[in-house]
């Protein structure tokens, strides 16, 4: 089959083929996908089509999933897998003085399935900035808040971002024990971090993370922790010298204060108001009312426009409850916390 996939990419390619065979979307969409599957390779003297491996993919980026649908990607948000898009959904909420207002989706967003999600929030402030008044608040779950975002949408949309900022997941750390980051003392100003035994860094590289977000690396000679007594409790590898990977300095500064401050009641109490979104994302992308969670189209354009009259028909809706006195329903209690009331 791949082998006579090449062979009709030749026969629409050459000299003599109709100019309007190579302009076809269905051959371009063959062409990069035999050469993002396959690759020729020749074996005593013969040649021969095999499977590219895994290694040899392009990013998932720009992986083709599936032949007639160029646009859908293949994602894996936890143990969740799937082949498609995802969707963004914001609604609006007056706050804990006014809550008998209709909370409605002001804002929908359609990416393909690889897109990080804190990248989309400032396509949703942009869009919600032609809008008066703009939100003060932007109350979001931890997959949308970066330090970044924390550090830039004051500035640049005089929106306050609310939300969980991801904890410190460094083994050490997460196993209490050995060294974490914060065991070691950085020198922004010198560029170097030293060990809790003294040892100082040799490397000081800056660039970017997985999501192209500034990172920098700080790392260690392996002839420096190669003799170290604590070297266990530092780093497993045999190779190389411990490696650090921080925020640029303000950005670094900032995600401390925020793990800081979201462990306090005030800013739980805060951030209760966006407790409610969850019913928004089963009632809207779920199967609830509107069954988004398979797309009834193909391509990108097609399916945001399906969310997009998807969230406003769940708008009519739920502006039919408001007008006709139909009281919000409380949050659910799930059975663990239930259990601790009772108690």
């Amino acid at each position: 089959m791949a082998s006579d996939g090449y062979r009709l990419l030749e026969a629409v390619l050459a000299e003599g083929a109709p100019g309007w065979l190579r302009e076809m979307p269905a051959v371009s969409t063959l062409r990069t996908l035999w050469l993002q599957q396959f690759t020729r390779v020749v074996t005593d003297g013969t040649e021969d089509v095999a499977w590219r491996g895994r290694d040899d993919l392009p990013p998932g980026g720009s992986l083709i999933a599936l032949p007639y649908d160029p646009h859908v990607r293949y994602s894996r948000k936890g143990e969740l897998t799937w082949i498609g898009y995802k969707v963004h959904v914001s609604e609006c909420f007056a706050g804990p003085e006014d809550t008998e207002q209709p909370h409605l989706i002001t804002h929908v967003v359609t990416t393909d399935a690889t897109v990080n999600d804190a990248k989309v929030v400032d396509t949703v402030h942009d869009r919600l900035s032609d809008k008066d008044p703009m939100p003060r608040e932007h109350l979001l779950d931890a997959g949308y808040t970066s330090a970044e975002l924390l550090m830039t949408a004051p500035v640049t949309h005089g929106v306050t971002i609310v939300g969980p900022v991801r904890g410190n997941r460094t083994r050490q750390f997460v196993r209490a024990e050995g060294y974490d980051k914060d065991s070691f003392t950085i020198d922004w100003d010198t560029k170097r971090a030293t060990c809790p035994n003294g040892a100082v860094s040799r490397y000081w590289t800056e660039g970017s993370d997985h999501n192209r977000r500034p990172a920098i690396r700080i790392r260690f000679l392996a002839t420096t922790c190669a003799p170290c007594p604590a070297r266990d409790k530092c780093t497993r590898s045999e190779l190389y010298g411990r490696q650090l990977t921080v925020r640029p300095r303000d950005q670094d500064a900032l995600l401390q204060r925020a793990r800081a401050e979201q462990d306090t009641a005030d800013w739980r109490t805060r951030y209760a108001a966006r407790a409610g979104v969850e019913s928004t994302i089963h009632q809207t992308v779920a199967v609830a009312a509107a069954g988004t969670r398979k797309t009834r189209y193909i391509g990108l354009a097609k399916t945001h426009l399906a969310h997009v009259l998807t969230a406003a028909a769940v708008n009519l809706i739920r502006l039919d409850a408001w007008w006709i006195g139909t009281p919000l329903a409380s949050t659910r209690t799930s059975h663990l916390p239930a259990l601790e009331l009772v108690a």
